[in-house]
């Protein structure tokens, strides 16, 4: 039972919710650049929500199917074919073997993730099946899947179901024009008022050179009187820093445990998995609101994906 990589597409890899709890090993998390999304596709074929499947971005691949299944399809909005008819996200699709699946032009998002009924077969570490792309380990021999390979598959442990339906009120069309929201952070009123001012009002664009480990954003830069110097310290997905230069990084799944960057604010919870969606030229406005209010939107969050978790 296995996968065949007509294509590849341009980083395409096994990908789960990532293997927590090792940030003291210096091992940040890694897993799926947006996992909402990640767990809907397995929530639409009735698997556990932290089952491995592909993440696909920007460019997508060409599969053949060596085995009949059900994949589903969500996250990023693809030009997508089965046996060059065209077919659609947020849906369980039935497979038989030869089949031919095609990614064809991305129209909004960056990143997809196609859960298959037949479990991948890849080995875990450090508890999870996740492929950490910045230090090669994990997932299908610690790297994106290239043209030619075979992903071998096994049949899972309970028998999938294919009756989800993926409420139409979590369709996301991806708009390319986000408002992330923050709050502070433990460098924060190091930066000046003006500076924190300026940092909330201004349209930051997406730069080409954002990857899994930090999503790097352009301007005008911050300027600076005189440097911030402060102790390297641990960093998590999210911690918005400003470099030297004086524009923002954030860190994303693949980023550095430790970092020496002034962090002016984090992105909420809430709105994490939105950074995996990001793609060049893509802006970026930040919203700074209370801890209180960061709770109460995770909440509100929870509420409307309560049908994940039933």
């Amino acid at each position: 039972m296995s996968l065949y990589f007509i294509k590849s597409g341009l980083q395409t890899s096994v990908q789960d919710c990532g293997r927590s709890g090792q940030m003291h090993n210096g091992i940040s998390n890694s897993g799926a650049m947006d996992p909402i999304a990640m767990k809907l596709s397995n929530w639409l074929l009735s698997k556990p929500l932290d089952s491995a499947v592909i993440e696909v971005t920007l460019v997508g691949p060409k599969i053949q199917f060596e085995n009949d299944m059900y994949i589903a399809i969500t996250g990023a909005k693809f030009e997508l074919y089965l046996n060059n008819q065209l077919i659609f996200n947020n849906k369980a699709i039935q497979i038989f073997t030869g089949d031919v699946l095609t990614f064809g032009t991305l129209q909004c998002g960056a990143r997809a993730y196609i859960a298959t009924s037949i479990d991948i077969d890849v080995a875990k570490l450090f508890n999870s099946y996740s492929t950490h792309l910045t230090v090669n380990f994990g997932g299908f021999y610690g790297r994106s899947l290239k043209k030619g390979d075979i992903l071998a598959l096994h049949l899972p442990k309970q028998k999938c179901l294919y009756t989800n339906t993926l409420p139409k009120y979590v369709d996301n069309g991806y708009s390319g024009s986000y408002i992330l929201r923050c709050t502070s952070s433990v460098e924060t009123d190091l930066f000046t008022q003006r500076q924190q001012n300026d940092f909330s009002s201004k349209k930051y664009t997406v730069t080409a050179n954002s990857n899994r480990m930090g999503i790097r954003l352009k301007e005008v830069a911050m300027g600076f009187e005189k440097p911030i110097d402060i102790t390297s310290s641990g960093l998590m997905q999210g911690s918005i820093q400003i470099t030297p230069s004086g524009l923002p990084i954030i860190s994303s799944v693949d980023g550095q445990t430790i970092g020496g960057y002034p962090r002016i604010a984090n992105v909420i919870t809430a709105d994490l998995a939105m950074l995996g969606q990001l793609k060049a030229n893509d802006k970026v406005n930040f919203m700074l609101i209370s801890n209180e209010k960061a709770i109460e939107v995770l909440k509100e969050q929870y509420q409307i994906l309560n049908f994940l978790y039933k």
